[in-house]
């Protein structure tokens, strides 16, 4: 029985990186990863002036000029990773999230763990993939920074680079219901910040238990 169970639960994993493979859900992807992670750095960004935070080589002397979501679809045309390396993108920035609380996700450091969590991402998942001066080029950094971005961000998860399947399918399930509970296209930015701001704070998403797999509820 138990083998079954985890056939049928490697099905469903299967079925989810499958479904990826379809532009329309990699586009309505990076769209809504884009507005989750805007509205997370706008947070942090009113918290950053009522409580001190750690200034770290992801942040930026200005905030760039390059929307989240632009950058985002451009680490997409260009990475050439598959898609499911931004499903484990997303697993690593809530790690690092968790792990490092006084270095949370803002305006000035989004950009650089964007594209640093992308390309390791694509180095633990992916057979081929382009070397950090080439993600360097993508994210409009030098290849020494890019080196740099690598070590901290690795020392900065513990190296907990291994995400199992069902962790896999838990982000992956998440998404796609708060995707589908989005407020549609047409209405205004006050009105969907509102809805989506009200469980945004430091963290991303999970308090990630390999054993259990279960949600925790977010901070308000």
């Amino acid at each position: 029985m138990c083998l079954n169970g985890g056939i049928e639960a490697q099905k469903v994993i299967w079925s989810s990186m499958a479904e990826l493979e379809n532009p329309n859900v990699m586009t309505n992807l990076i769209t809504f990863l884009s507005s989750l992670l805007q509205r997370v750095a706008e947070s942090n960004d009113i918290n950053c002036r009522l409580q001190p935070q750690k200034i770290s080589v992801f942040h930026g002397l200005a905030r760039p000029s390059i929307s989240i979501q632009n950058y985002l679809e451009r680490i997409f045309k260009y990475a050439n990773c598959s898609p499911s390396c931004f499903i484990v993108a997303y697993v690593y920035l809530d790690r690092f999230a968790q792990r490092q609380p006084s270095l949370p996700i803002n305006s000035f450091n989004v950009h650089r763990l964007l594209i640093t969590s992308v390309m390791v991402a694509a180095k633990f998942m992916d057979d081929m993939y382009y070397n950090n001066a080439y993600y360097a080029k993508v994210g409009g950094i030098s290849t020494t920074e890019m080196n740099f971005l690598e070590v901290d961000f690795l020392f900065g998860l513990g190296f907990r680079l291994n995400v199992t399947p069902n962790t896999f399918h838990t982000y992956c399930s998440y998404l796609q219901r708060e995707m589908m509970l989005q407020p549609q296209p047409s209405l205004n930015i006050a009105e969907s910040s509102l809805n989506i701001g009200r469980f945004l704070k430091l963290h991303l998403c999970f308090n990630e238990d390999e054993t259990s797999h279960q949600q925790q509820q977010l901070a308000v």
